[in-house]
C-alpha cells in the first residue's frame, strides 16, 4: 500500500512517558486538522535519572518506529530527551524535529522581582544544552534550579493531587519562594499534569511558565516552512497512542487526561523499536 502524500502523513510526537501528553494538547489545539501519533516510552520512563548514551539510544529507536509509519515530522516532547538528542536526531533524520527547552527567556522578560525558579529533572539541569541556554538567556536575572526527583514518577503513577505529590511539591517550592521567586518555569512537560497543584502552592502572585504553546507555534511554523500543513481542513485529525510499558496503565491515562482512548485492541509490535523494547498500540 503507498504511503498518502506527505502533507496528509501524520506528525510523531514521543516522550518517556506521559508527560509529553502535555505537548500533545498544545499541538492538537494549534493544528485541529493534523493527525498525531503520540509514543510514551513508559518502559524506561523516567528519562530524567539515565546516562546521555542511553537516552540518546531510546530517542533513536522510538524515532526510528515512528520514521517506518511514516511521519512528517518529529516533536521531542521532554526536555531531557530534547538535551540529550536533539542534535543526533537531526544529524539522522531529514524530516523536521522540534525540541523542548525550558522557557528561561520568556520567564526573565516578565520577572519583576528579577529571581526565577526552574523545575526540571535532574537529567535536564545537568545538561550542556541547559547550561548553554541558562548562559544566553538570564542575563541581569538571577536563577534557582531546582530538581525534582520523584515527581515524575508520582505523574507517571496517575497521582495528580495526593497527600505525597503535594508534600512533594511544597518541599521543591519553599525554598525557592523564600529566595523571592516570582516566576516559575516548568522544565519538564510532565509538571503541566500537576500545576493545579503548583499554582495553589506557590500562590497567586507567581506566574508560570510552560513552553508547550510556544512548541506548537514553532511546529505549524516548520511545517509551513516545508510546506507539510495538512490543507484537508474539512475532517478533524486522528490520534493514534503507542507504549513501550503496561497498555492497560497507559489507557486509564490517556483517558483521564486526553478525555478517551479509542481504537483497536492493543497489538504488539517488536521489529521496529530497540532490541530489548517494545512498542504496543494503545488507541
Amino acid at each position: 500500500m503507498d504511503n498518502p502524500p506527505e502533507h496528509y502523513q501524520p506528525i510523531g510526537i514521543f516522550d518517556s512517558g506521559i508527560g509529553g501528553l502535555s505537548v500533545l494538547r498544545d499541538i492538537r489545539a494549534r493544528l485541529p486538522h493534523e493527525h498525531l501519533i503520540y509514543v510514551a516510552d513508559s518502559g524506561y520512563a523516567p528519562y530524567g535519572h539515565q546516562s546521555g548514551a542511553f537516552i540518546e539510544q531510546r530517542s533513536l529507536a522510538v524515532a526510528g518506529f515512528l520514521v517506518k509509519r511514516p511521519v512528517k515530522a518529529l516533536v521531542v516532547a521532554c526536555n531531557t530527551a530534547t538535551a540529550e538528542a536533539i542534535a543526533r536526531l537531526r544529524q539522522e533524520l531529514t524530516i523536521p524535529v522540534i525540541g523542548m527547552e525550558p522557557g528561561l527567556k520568556p520567564a526573565a522578560m516578565v520577572s519583576k522581582s528579577r529571581v526565577i525558579g526552574v523545575l526540571a529533572t535532574v537529567g535536564t539541569l545537568n545538561s550542556e544544552r541547559f547550561s548553554a541556554l541558562l548562559a544566553r538567556s538570564t542575563a541581569g536575572v538571577e536563577v534557582l534550579v531546582q530538581p525534582c526527583p520523584g515527581l515524575v514518577e508520582q505523574i507517571e503513577a496517575g497521582e495528580f493531587d495526593t497527600p505525597t505529590t503535594r508534600q512533594l511539591v511544597e518541599n521543591y517550592l519553599t525554598p525557592l519562594l523564600r529566595r523571592g521567586v516570582d516566576t516559575l518555569v516548568l522544565g519538564c512537560t510532565h509538571y503541566p499534569w500537576v500545576l493545579p497543584v503548583i499554582s495553589d502552592l506557590a500562590g497567586p502572585a507567581v506566574r508560570i511558565v510552560d513552553t508547550g504553546p510556544a512548541v506548537a507555534s514553532q511546529l505549524q511554523r516548520r511545517l509551513a516552512e516545508v510546506g507539510l500543513l495538512n490543507q484537508d481542513v474539512g475532517l478533524p485529525g486522528t490520534e493514534e497512542f503507542w507504549t513501550s510499558g503496561s497498555v492497560e496503565h497507559l489507557r486509564r491515562l490517556i483517558s483521564r487526561l486526553w478525555g478517551r482512548a479509542d481504537g483497536d485492541d492493543p497489538q504488539g509490535l517488536q521489529q521496529d523499536c530497540a532490541p530489548e523494547g517494545m512498542l504496543r498500540r494503545c488507541g
